[in-house]
């Protein structure tokens, strides 16, 4: 793979990977900072200053940056997450240095002006209102507060409506100033692009952004509980888990393949066994998401209030025995699963874009192809089993939507794992 690192004098991390075949690019800035970063008078910030980004610097009104990226055929996004906020766009390849350009003059020279600040936060309380009008989104936030209760990681991410009316320009400025330098901020770029050109670009327009200490961040600390909500619904939401690995754990790929064993696809034993036997629920699907220093592991589902119950019993007693007698042929059928989702992201600019940028990120590095098919291929059962069983064994966390008291609570979920 044509992977190209470089460190400028001011810390910033510039990575790119050209893709000959292709005549489109994507390039962007990850900063490694985002919801569990913030205090707690700014639950919410990081969002709104991903949304802010947009809304005009001293050069560039809000309109006119994106009339830039379009007039180029192109388009501008941002996300916000637990620990990285993006700000990227796709372009043809002789266009990226104008992204850096543009992306460069929005993290440095931003106004928040305080009638778009008002403008937005209007927007993000729509955005709230929709997360808590759609029970399978909502089920979530429940979940990752009670799993991280009373704190910053366990947030639900768009902050609250209280809390975002206190927000001002200072509290953004505050915030910037704490998070956003060049040792927690990577340029990414995949697709048509040139490295030296890339890298020339970001030190041209990236001398603003400042290098300092980083920030430190609270570890996090899982415990486990219960979130329902009580909801006229045709639908029980559901969703059961437990505390996994980190990205640098030794055992982070043994994570997810146990996780794509258990419910990564049709053939999984949750799949089969909840849907195809019993007809519980439409889908059921099983997570493994890792953060710097934890993780999470568990399913999700929908059922009817008559089957919830049902359904989580079911549902436990697989994971249970997936973690004690998996066989190698599901291992091999998780491999090759998991080495289909690489290279899937090896075929799109952005996807490859946000993969390296992560990557350097999290582990300090970009493991080539080859390093990460030889760790995937060298698990053995032992190893998935080991970190399936390490998870199960830790206190559960149970959230439910609908008629919530139909689900089990923690000490029977606890139970029915017990001879894990």
């Amino acid at each position: 793979m044509s992977v190209a690192l470089t460190t400028l004098p001011s810390g910033l991390r510039v990575v790119t990977h050209a893709m000959p075949e292709l005549e489109t690019a994507s390039v962007g800035v990850w900063v490694g900072a985002g919801a569990r970063d913030e205090r707690d008078d700014e639950h919410g910030l990081s969002h709104l200053i991903e949304h802010m980004a947009f809304k005009g610097t001293r050069k560039r009104g809000a309109r006119a940056i994106v009339e830039e990226i379009e007039s180029a055929g192109g388009d501008l996004n941002a996300a916000t997450s637990v620990e990285f906020t993006t700000y990227n766009a796709r372009v043809l390849g002789a266009d990226a240095p104008m992204v850096l350009d543009i992306l460069a003059d929005i993290l440095t020279d931003s106004v928040f002006d305080a009638t778009e600040l008002a403008r937005e936060k209007g927007v993000i309380e729509q955005e709230i209102g929709e997360v808590n009008d759609t029970p399978d989104d909502l089920v979530f936030d429940l979940f990752n507060a009670a799993a991280f209760p009373d704190q910053p990681i366990g947030r639900p991410i768009l902050g609250t409506p209280e809390r975002l009316a206190g927000f001002d320009r200072a509290s953004i400025l505050a915030y910037l100033e704490r998070h956003y330098s060049t040792g927690v901020s990577v340029i990414a770029a995949a697709g048509a692009v040139d490295h030296d050109v890339i890298a020339r670009a970001a030190e041209a327009h990236f001398g603003a952004l400042p290098s300092r200490p980083v920030a430190e961040r609270a570890p996090a600390r899982y415990v486990g509980g219960d979130s329902r909500l009580n909801r006229k619904l045709e639908q029980t939401q559901l969703v059961i888990g437990f505390e996994s690995v980190g990205f640098n754990h030794a055992d982070a790929y043994a994570a997810h393949v146990f996780a794509n064993i258990a419910g990564g696809g049709m053939s999984s034993r949750l799949f089969q066994e909840v849907r195809e036997k019993r007809g519980l629920a439409y889908s059921i699907d099983s997570f493994q998401w890792s953060y710097a220093d934890s993780g999470l592991f568990g399913f999700c589902a929908a059922a009817a209030h008559k089957d919830t119950a049902e359904l989580a019993d079911v549902a436990l007693d697989c994971l249970a025995a997936c973690a004690n007698d998996l066989t190698e042929v599901e291992l091999r059928r998780a491999r090759a699963q998991m080495k289909v989702s690489l290279l899937t992201a090896l075929e799109s600019a952005g996807a490859r874009a946000d993969q390296i940028a992560r990557q350097l990120m999290a582990l300090g590095h970009v493991p080539t192809r080859e390093e990460i098919v030889g760790k995937i291929d060298a698990l053995t059962i032992e190893d998935v089993r080991r970190a399936g069983v390490a998870a199960l064994r830790t206190p559960p966390t149970i959230a439910a939507v609908g008629q919530a008291r139909k689900a089990p609570d923690p000490a029977r979920i606890a139970a029915r794992l017990k001879g894990v």
